[in-house]
């Protein structure tokens, strides 16, 4: 790391991410790099829009989400943009408690699939 900044290479080994991935988030403005020559390096700006898009990723938000509440910050304050995660939190806890109750439906059915077949083979 030279000057407090990543290179591409070192930006794909921080985040755990491979260089598809990074070059699709500069493609869709999730992060904007400071280019030198055709070189690649991200700043503490990027590395910290970084954490926050893994971290969104992570919990289930769609890109296109993470990149209008970045948005916000920039145009509105992290005030602004802080009562925004609140609604999408929210919103986004509903939707994996959705998940959650039909995952637990489908490993009943299949638990139960399973024991029947189980016994039938006895």
């Amino acid at each position: 790391m030279s000057n407090n900044r990543l290179s591409f290479k070192e930006m794909c080994a921080e985040f755990d991410v491979t260089p598809r991935t990074l070059r699709y988030y500069e493609y869709i403005e999730l992060l904007q790099p400071d280019r030198e020559g055709r070189s690649r390096f991200y700043g503490a700006r990027e590395c910290a829009r970084m954490k926050l898009i893994m971290r969104g990723r992570k919990f289930g938000f769609p890109l296109e989400e993470i990149r209008q509440w970045l948005l916000i910050y920039e145009d509105q304050g992290n005030e602004a943009q802080m009562a925004t995660f609140l609604d999408m939190a929210d919103r986004q806890m509903r939707e994996l408690e959705q998940q959650r109750q039909q995952l637990d439906e489908a490993m009943d059915e299949l638990k139960r699939l399973r024991d029947q077949t189980a016994k039938s083979l006895e």
